[in-house]
């Protein structure tokens, strides 16, 4: 007996009939199967532009320079950087980029605009003077788009794709000394019917008459994903068996993470003879968002494949996108979440440390639940650590939230956990209170160190805190000045400055460990100097006074860290 059983939700029904399978391309002839990735393909972020609408609050100035140099230091050669047509801040921030030549030689700059006239003329004047650009045009080419919305048949699409690609061209043609790169998107390519996408590229392939010296860039986006990745691989290897002047293009692919596939999607196409992949930074974009460039990009590194992207500063990027787009990464965030790197399991602690007792430096990579060395990431291996066996990894925060008031952060229960293992595994029996808070204090509150805080003055203008501190360096007192969107991260300028450390603060908690209008305060970061990583906790009646201190005792640790000792 073929049972159905049906659900509903406050009375509503949860009807899967109301959805229609994707419709797939009958493809027999498929090669892409039989393929391998055996290099990394062109990436393009697009993070200050398809990121950056996607987000509640956009982006300010600042935070948009912060992003490019974020992008450029990271090695990104096409950069799409807004819909200058679109907003005054987007054509502002490209006229900076230009006027104030922040370009480098080798980093091309892309922009979007719809396939109307007046845009495209306010698109040039936005690239005016730039040495090497990419004009980004696109308009929708799905049945339910050209049905519904705009209320046009194919041939009214078709017109609208040629006359923006014509455009496109004699706008180009009005600033000579501007190398020009023109890109255009049937929007919904996935959900457009292969035939008429087709068609309509041919169409602006046929205005744009590219060649094998200056190609044009087809982009295929999913900008809905619609359906499971070999599907969309099959569409784009039809594509490319069918698209003219095919050794005259760049073939381009955008997905979306509506069905949690962005990933695997892009990495099939590429299968399936795609040549260029556009994303983000860890994947923000619009609904579930875009395609994650770092997960894709440590895929390929992961079977020894060079990325073409130094990823090897993680906290770096993090600390950047979350500060930008005010998003946390999730912990368990592919490759780069910050618990990644860590074994809860016993059984999996238990096989990871004999890996790694056996595993040589010059050999593969081979240990289990580990798919790369953590090392590469500025990581280290963390296992969950127990006050006892009996106790788990909350024990010692338990301990110390009775004995100081304050719910430790799980980062920093993390941090604590390996030497309170330690000093359980050499006692060989049960922590008591005073042992663990002498550890506590030990690893994150020394009082000795390079750096103490002598005294701070603040001031806020606008969005802009300015901050002098006195901090006493081993036997010199220094005046140190700083600037940011915070006080911290003005303190954190101003020991730049100062001392040429670059400090990272990737974690931050604060809590009153009193009542009353004169509570003391304790303040918990995480910072990262050159890589490595460090905690510091400090206590003081002036909440920003012990977040300033705080900060200076995990740079101590940090650069006593043997490690960056040896750096220098």
């Amino acid at each position: 007996m073929n049972t159905q059983v049906s659900f509903s939700h406050r009375g509503q029904p949860f009807n899967h009939r109301r959805y229609q399978r994707f419709a797939a391309i009958n493809k027999q002839d498929r090669l892409w199967p039989n393929q391998q990735i055996e290099q990394a393909p062109l990436w393009c972020s697009v993070d200050l532009r398809d990121g950056n609408q996607a987000l509640i609050e956009p982006m300010n100035v600042e935070q948009k320079q912060h992003m490019w140099q974020l992008l450029l230091d990271l090695g990104f050669k096409h950069i799409e950087v807004g819909f200058p047509a679109a907003s005054q801040p987007d054509f502002d921030f490209v006229r900076w980029l230009i006027e104030a030549n922040q370009i480098p030689e080798d980093v091309t700059i892309q922009v979007l605009v719809q396939a109307r006239d007046e845009l495209i003329e306010r698109t040039f004047e936005a690239l005016a003077g730039a040495r090497r650009a990419i004009v980004h045009v696109y308009n929708s080419t799905s049945p339910v788009q050209r049905q519904r919305v705009f209320g046009l048949d194919q041939q009214g699409i078709i017109d609208i794709a040629r006359q923006g690609a014509a455009k496109v061209k004699s706008e180009a043609q009005r600033y000579p000394a501007t190398e020009w790169t023109f890109q255009y998107s049937p929007e919904s390519f996935s959900t457009t019917e292969v035939e008429f996408a087709v068609e309509v590229c041919n169409a602006v392939i046929d205005v744009w008459q590219p060649s094998a010296e200056h190609k044009a860039i087809i982009n295929l986006p999913a900008t809905v994903e619609a359906c499971t990745p070999n599907a969309f691989a099959d569409l784009v290897e039809w594509f490319c068996d069918h698209v003219q002047q095919r050794d005259s293009l760049v073939i381009s692919i955008h997905t979306h993470n509506d069905r949690g596939c962005a990933v695997a999607a892009a990495e099939m196409a590429l299968l399936a003879g795609a040549d260029r992949i556009e994303g983000t930074l860890l994947g923000n974009g619009e609904r579930t968002g875009n395609m994650d460039i770092v997960t894709m990009a440590m895929n390929l590194y992961s079977q020894g494949i060079d990325p073409q992207l130094d990823l090897s500063r993680p906290d770096d990027i993090i600390a950047t996108v979350e500060s930008c787009t005010r998003i946390k990464t999730h912990p368990r965030h592919p490759w780069v979440g910050e618990l990644v790197y860590t074994a809860f399991s016993g059984s999996h602690q238990d096989a990871i440390r004999k890996c790694l007792a056996q595993q040589d430096d010059d050999e593969p990579w081979d240990v289990a639940y580990l798919p790369i060395d953590p090392k590469d990431l500025g990581r280290s291996y963390q296992s969950v650590i127990r006050v006892n066996s009996q106790s788990g990894k909350g024990g010692a925060a338990y301990l110390l939230e009775q004995q100081l008031g304050i719910e430790l952060p799980r980062w920093l229960q993390v941090e604590l956990a390996t030497p309170v293992q330690q000093l359980a595994e050499r006692h060989q029996g049960e922590l008591e209170v005073e042992q663990v808070l002498a550890l506590f204090r030990q690893h994150f509150m020394p009082r000795d160190g390079r750096f103490h805080l002598a005294g701070y003055q603040v001031d806020r203008q606008g969005n802009q805190h300015h901050l002098q501190a006195s901090v006493s360096d081993d036997n010199d007192m220094l005046l140190v000045h700083g600037q940011g969107s915070g006080a911290i991260s003005a303190f954190a300028d101003a020991i730049h400055k100062a001392t040429g450390i670059d400090i990272q603060v990737l974690q931050f908690d604060e809590q009153a460990t009193e009542h009353g209008s004169d509570a003391a305060a304790i303040a918990m970061v995480q910072v990262s100097v050159r890589g490595q990583r460090a905690c510091g906790v400090a206590r003081d009646r002036d909440t920003l006074a012990a977040s300033l201190q705080a900060i200076l005792r995990a740079v101590n640790l940090a650069v006593a860290a043997p490690a960056l000792s040896r750096a220098g």
